[in-house]
C-alpha cells in the first residue's frame, strides 16, 4: 500500500484541502491546494506509530522526516478535526497498511530517538524548585536574543498584545499592552514596580520612561537580563530601571507600590500559585496593586500539565495552566481584593499571527542563526498556539487585585477608566 493510501485511511477519504506527497511518489489529497504535507523518509511512520498522541508528527517534522509546505497554520487548520481525533484504532490502520512494504515495515519497527531540541520527561518530585525552573527557562528563552529579535519585533515583548484596532501593528499593540497593566496598576510619578518574569525588561523600560516609575524586574534568563540592562543603558534609564539576573523567589526587597507579572504564572506550577500569591502581597505595601496576566486552560477541570505534549517536550518543560477560576479564586485567597478580570484570547491569536509573519520573513536568518529544528519547533509552536486561542482551546487573562489596607480603603476609581 503507498502511503498516499495511508493517508486517505488516516483521514477517512474526508476531502481535506491539502496535497499529500510521499517520497514512494504517490499523491493524495487536493492537487491544487496551497498547502502540501510532504513525507520525506519512511522514519517518519516510526513517529507517528510509537509516539504517544500528535508528539509523533511533531517530532517528524522537526527532525525534517516531514515536511510543510505552505503557512503551517493553515496547514493545522485544515488537519486539525482529523489529527485531534486520531485514535489508537487509526494507528493500528497506518500499521496494517505500511505492512505490506519492506522498508516501511523495516523503518516502523524501528526505535527512533526523539529529536535533540525535545527536552526529557522528569520525575515531577522535583518539578518547580528553583534549580529545575532554571532549566527549564534556560530551555525556553536561552535560544538566542537575535533570534528573538526577529520574532518578537523591536519591542521584545514575549507575551500577549492588546491590539486598539484590527488595523494595529504588532508594536502598537504590545505598547497598548505595557500601558494598559501600567494604568490598571496605578501607576505615578516615584513610585517603585517590581516585575517578576520580566523577559526582555519591555514593563520595566515602558514604567520608568512613561511614568517615572523606579522599577525592578528579574528574571531567570540570564541572556534576557544582559539585553535587558544593556537596553536600559541605551535608552537612559539606569537611573530608574534594573533588570536582575535571579529568581522571584529571592528578591529581598518589600514594600512595592505595584507588582506586575505578565507571563510568569505559566512557569510556577499549579501546587505553588497559592505561596506564589502569599509571596507577592507580601512585596506590596498596603494599597498597592497586583496585576497577573497569564495564559489559562478554559476552565477549571482540566489537567494543569500535560507531560507527553508538545509544548511541554519542546517549548515550556514543566509548564502548568490553570483555569482562570483558580487564579482568581487563589489570588483573592491569598490577600487581594479583586477588582477586575478580562480575557485576551483573541489578542493572544493576533500576536501569534504576527510573531508567525515574523518568523516566516526571517526564516532563512533564523535556520542560520539557531539551526533548522531549532526554527522547525517554533513555527510549529507559534502556529499551533494561535490555532490553540482561535479555538478557545487556551485562553489569556488578566486579573487586577488589590492589597487592602486596613481601612478598607482600595484606593480604586468607582469604575474602571482604563479601556484600551
Amino acid at each position: 500500500m503507498t502511503l498516499a493510501k495511508v493517508f486517505e485511511r488516516v483521514t477517512n477519504g474526508e476531502d481535506v484541502p491539502v496535497e499529500f506527497a510521499a517520497y514512494d511518489g504517490s499523491r493524495a489529497g487536493s492537487p491544487d491546494a496551497d498547502v502540501r504535507i510532504e513525507i520525506r523518509t519512511p522514519y517518519a511512520v516510526s513517529y507517528l506509530i510509537r509516539s504517544p498522541g500528535l508528539l509523533g508528527l511533531a517530532r517528524a517534522y522537526v527532525s525534517g522526516h516531514i515536511d510543510v509546505h505552505g503557512d503551517m497554520y493553515e496547514t493545522l487548520t485544515r488537519l486539525s478535526d482529523t489529527l485531534n481525533g486520531l485514535t489508537f484504532a487509526d494507528r493500528l490502520r497506518v500499521l496494517g497498511g505500511v505492512a505490506d512494504d519492506p522498508l516501511l515495515r523495516a523503518a516502523a519497527a524501528t526505535r527512533v530517538k526523539p529529536p535533540a531540541q525535545e527536552a526529557p520527561r522528569k520525575s515531577r518530585f522535583r518539578r518547580h524548585s528553583k534549580e529545575r525552573d532554571a532549566e527549564a527557562i534556560h530551555h525556553h528563552y536561552d535560544v538566542s536574543n537575535r533570534f528573538y529579535e526577529w520574532v518578537l519585533g523591536p519591542s521584545m515583548a514575549y507575551t500577549c498584545a492588546v491590539y486598539p484596532s484590527l488595523g494595529a501593528s504588532l508594536e502598537e499593540a504590545q505598547a497598548t499592552k505595557f500601558d494598559l497593566v501600567a494604568r490598571k496598576i496605578g501607576l505615578e510619578p516615584g513610585m517603585r514596580l517590581l516585575d517578576v518574569g520580566c523577559g526582555w525588561g519591555g514593563m520595566v523600560m515602558h514604567a520608568a520612561r512613561e511614568y517615572g516609575v523606579k522599577a525592578l524586574g528579574v528574571t531567570l534568563s540570564k541572556q534576557q537580563a544582559e539585553w535587558a540592562q544593556k537596553a536600559i543603558a541605551e535608552n537612559g534609564l539606569s537611573e530608574l530601571a534594573e533588570v536582575r539576573f535571579m529568581d522571584y523567589r529571592d528578591v529581598p526587597e518589600a514594600g512595592f507600590d505595584a507588582v506586575s507579572s505578565i507571563g510568569l504564572t505559566e512557569h510556577i506550577g499549579q501546587a505553588n500559585v497559592p505561596a506564589y500569591f502569599q509571596f507577592l502581597n507580601r512585596k506590596l505595601k498596603p494599597g498597592g496593586r497586583m496585576l497577573n496576566h497569564a495564559i489559562t486552560r478554559q476552565d477549571n477541570t482540566q489537567d494543569s500539565i500535560r507531560p507527553d505534549g508538545f509544548i511541554n517536550r519542546y517549548v515550556f518543560p514543566d509548564g502548568e495552566l490553570e483555569g482562570p477560576g483558580y487564579l482568581q479564586s487563589q489570588m483573592n485567597d491569598h490577600g487581594f481584593e479583586i477588582r477586575h478580570q478580562e480575557n485576551f484570547r483573541e489578542h493572544y491569536a493576533m500576536t501569534l499571527r504576527d510573531w508567525c509573519r515574523n518568523l516566516d520573513d526571517h526564516w532563512e536568518e533564523a535556520v542560520e542563526e539557531v539551526g533548522e529544528a531549532t526554527a522547525r519547533v517554533w513555527r510549529l509552536y507559534m502556529a499551533g498556539c494561535r490555532l490553540g486561542f482561535d479555538r478557545n482551546f487556551i485562553q489569556l487573562h488578566q486579573i487586577l487585585g488589590v492589597k487592602l489596607p486596613s481601612s478598607g480603603v482600595s484606593g480604586m476609581p468607582l469604575r474602571a477608566t482604563w479601556g484600551i
